[in-house]
């Protein structure tokens, strides 16, 4: 080892848990020990530092309590949940994991119950949401209950990121709410990790180490105590497969749901008769755009991009590729005009606008519709924490394109996505579910309101791909002799491909033997065998 030149910073950037928490990091997801070190914090900004040297000594900090220890009562919302009383008991014993399935109008209040139950104890609490714009209403909400005792790690430039750091590291906040990177915080006396929304994909790093929030909650209060809730209307097939204790309501809490089958232009009659009578409603149009070019209208071929070969959408007045951006433009003739089939969002705003009694928005930001009446057109990215939704009216137009999808877990994201959306209805309004398939166990599953034997049987189906659900799976690119090294771990599953000189291999292993393979691909990285290891890809 080199010696020591100078300090750098005065500042400690992880103590021994971290430490620990970074090394079983490092060995899950295969990733140099470095690349782990470097997420535990923001990119340090020097004259933060001296900012807060002025204000760091323990006369500023505030204890996790002060005012006192504060009888932790089971809240009116968690009184009628199965489990909830277990669920806060669990929570004041800093020790035990859980899976929460709130009804749509409780996953605000659950989220302040839980950290309520948390400071009760002296002790501090992380809620990790998915998303940090628009602000999710659980962080508001717990802005709200709790006030400057929350920090909202919530993006900001890198001076605000760096110095809300130093301020939890400091001790001088009992609650942090914010995205993937909170699950990290420097928080001393941690009693519980909060994961909202657990099924969102923001909650998996698409870059190295490609660490899960869920994975390092567990772990994080595993070595360090402390209590775990995994919380989501429908959690994803991990999480389930987990076993741990469910909580939810013991009575059924979930709208009406009817499935009808699509009218013309995605357009069922029962849809667009609804909508005459509805002050408030979201409909649900994946498809962005106004349709998708299917024909050339000058040679008659199928249309394709001329640049690249992809997909056209014909959006705000133009028509586009969907991959490159490219101006549409035919690849066999290089005409510009195409038969269009009409489905996107842009058209059902159009339609849905002819039929309603209220104004019709397609909104460049996610929000609810107005209190004053109207009816919000959008895809999945309107669909975040944005509170109860208390609408008349939810609409899934285009149930069946999950099914198109690509990718093992496609079904599963789409289902809950539909029942996040669907849960705006509660609790007086309904949901209309448009499909040609109503006996679709996705569908069925929304219109229970209860993903269980979905996901039961989404698991069979991965188990007999190869992949079954909870089992590593990593992405191995390399040279000569890669193939042979990796059977050696004896995987579930292996399949290999070949790339010029370079082999791809796609395996799933089981759990225990990951500490093995990870030592094995550190030692093939510096023979020069393995080039690249993805853990988690999408598949």
């Amino acid at each position: 080892m080199l010696p020591v030149m100078r300090l750098v910073s005065p500042v400690r950037f992880f103590d021994e848990p971290m430490l620990q928490l970074a090394r079983w990091t490092s060995e899950r997801y295969v990733a140099p020990l470095a690349t782990v070190l470097g997420v535990l914090s923001p990119p340090r900004v020097a004259g933060e530092e001296t900012v807060a040297a002025g204000t760091s000594d323990g006369a500023e900090h505030r204890p996790a309590n002060p005012e006192g220890p504060e009888e932790a009562t089971v809240p009116a919302t968690l009184s009628g949940y199965r489990g909830g009383t277990e669920m806060l008991e669990a929570i004041g014993r800093a020790s035990g994991t859980f899976l929460l399935r709130p009804a749509p109008e409780d996953e605000q209040a659950v989220a302040v119950h839980a950290v309520k139950a948390c400071l009760a104890q002296a002790r501090r609490a992380i809620v990790v949401v998915p998303e940090a714009t628009p602000v999710p209403a659980t962080a508001t909400a717990l802005r709200a209950a709790f006030g400057d005792r929350v920090c909202l790690y919530l993006g900001g430039d890198k001076r605000q990121r760096y110095r809300d750091w130093l301020a939890l590291r400091d001790g001088r906040y009992d609650v942090v709410v914010g995205t993937r990177p909170a699950v990290f915080s420097p928080l001393r006396d941690v009693g519980l990790v909060y994961v909202s929304r657990e099924s969102h994909a923001a909650h998996r790093d698409d870059r190295a180490p490609y660490h899960h929030v869920r994975d390092i909650a567990l772990q994080r209060t595993r070595l360090s105590g402390g209590a775990c809730v995994l919380a989501a209307l429908c959690p994803t097939g991990e999480a389930a497969a987990l076993g741990l204790p469910v909580v939810m309501p013991a009575d059924r809490r979930w709208p009406l749901v009817e499935v009808v089958r699509p009218g013309p232009e995605g357009r069922a009659s029962r849809l667009v008769q609804a909508l005459r009578t509805v002050r408030r409603g979201f409909l649900y149009a994946p498809m962005p755009g106004y349709g998708v070019a299917e024909v050339c209208r000058t040679c008659g071929q199928p249309a394709a991009c001329a640049s690249c070969g992809g997909l056209l959408r014909a959006e705000s007045g133009q028509v586009r590729c969907i991959v490159c951006s490219s101006l549409g433009v035919c690849a066999v003739c290089g005409g510009s005009t195409f038969g269009i089939r009409r489905g996107g969002a842009e058209h059902v705003e159009r339609w849905a606008a002819r039929s309603a009694s209220v104004p019709v928005a397609r909104p460049s930001r996610p929000r609810l519709p107005k209190l004053t009446g109207e009816i919000v057109v959008g895809g999945t990215e309107f669909v975040r924490d944005l509170g109860p939704g208390d609408l008349d009216l939810v609409a899934v137009l285009d149930a069946d394109a999950a099914a198109r999808r690509p990718g093992l877990a496609a079904r599963e994201r789409a289902l809950a996505i539909w029942m996040e959306a669907v849960g705006w209805a509660r609790p007086a309004g309904r949901a209309i579910v448009q499909s040609s398939h109503p006996s679709d166990p996705a569908v069925q599953a929304l219109v229970r309101g209860n993903p269980d034997r979905f996901l039961a049987r989404e698991g069979e189906q991965r188990a007999a791909a190869g992949f079954p659900v909870g089992a590593p799976v990593f992405r191995v690119i390399g040279g000569d002799g890669l193939e042979a090294a990796l059977a050696e771990h004896r995987p579930l599953t292996s399949l290999v491909t070949t790339l010029g000189n370079r082999t791809i291999c796609l395996l799933a292993l089981e759990a225990g033997r990951v500490p093995g393979f990870s030592r094995a691909m550190r030692d093939l990285a510096v023979e020069g065998v393995v080039e690249r290891v993805e853990a988690e890809p999408h598949l």
